[in-house]
């Protein structure tokens, strides 16, 4: 694989606690891109994504993650936060304590709380406790708040539809957009999801099918959602 920039993963094994969770994993995610994983639950989609931010006790047995030409295999989670790598989890926790002001100020991002929690309609939540007391869909757009703030360049989104309403996929998926499609700063993009409902509200270039710890099938987002609705997460006929 060669890429200018952008997300490079070549032959990547990964195991916990000795256990193999992914098996030969080749993924091209180019600069300015949203890519997005299908897979059922268990086929390792968070295990990949705890692998690229380097999320411990994923495991590198064999091949290379590499984000705009830099190796990451080596690099501890707080030097890949540093390199523009961010990720919203799926079950983040709650912070007392720590309000949303007080952890913008941490960033010397203030200004960009103001405009963006209006934007995602958190206006009012700025000086509440990180998740404390969030709904569902109050936390899934937090998280992509947080990803604003922190002003990554590789956006890692897991399960960004689960356990909300339609209202707050919809919202968090045009969010997803506006981060990845920014003209002033272009960023690499990679959702993982398992209903594939996502997929109606972001723009999408390419998708990925992940099963069994492996990429079996890779092609057009719609093309490929569409096979999944109607024949599972199996690999098309050729």
């Amino acid at each position: 694989m060669t890429l200018v920039s952008g997300l490079e993963i070549s032959g990547l094994d990964v195991e916990v606690d000795g256990k193999p969770v992914l098996s030969g994993i080749d993924l091209s995610v180019p600069s300015g891109e949203l890519h997005v994983l299908l897979g059922p639950n268990g086929s390792g989609k968070s295990s990949l994504l705890a692998a690229i931010m380097g999320l411990p006790p994923y495991r590198i047995t064999a091949g290379e993650i590499r984000f705009n030409g830099q190796s990451l295999n080596d690099l501890p989670l707080c030097a890949r936060a540093r390199l523009g790598i961010g990720m919203a989890f799926q079950r983040p926790p709650g912070l007392e304590g720590v309000t949303l002001e007080a952890f913008a100020a941490a960033l010397s991002a203030q200004d960009r709380l103001t405009r963006e929690a209006a934007a995602l309609d958190l206006a009012d939540f700025t000086t509440r406790q990180l998740n404390v007391g969030f709904s569902g869909g109050e936390i899934k757009r937090w998280e992509i708040l947080k990803l604003m703030l922190q002003d990554p360049r590789l956006v890692l989104f897991d399960e960004p539809e689960s356990g909300v309403d339609l209202e707050h996929v919809i919202a968090v998926g045009h969010a997803i957009d506006r981060i990845v499609r920014a003209p002033d700063t272009p960023r690499t993009g990679l959702v993982i999801t398992h209903t594939g409902t996502i997929l109606n509200h972001v723009t999408a270039d390419r998708a990925h099918i992940l099963r069994g710890g492996r990429v079996i099938a890779s092609g057009a987002a719609p093309t490929l959602f569409a096979h999944v609705q109607t024949q599972g997460y199996t690999a098309p006929a050729a």
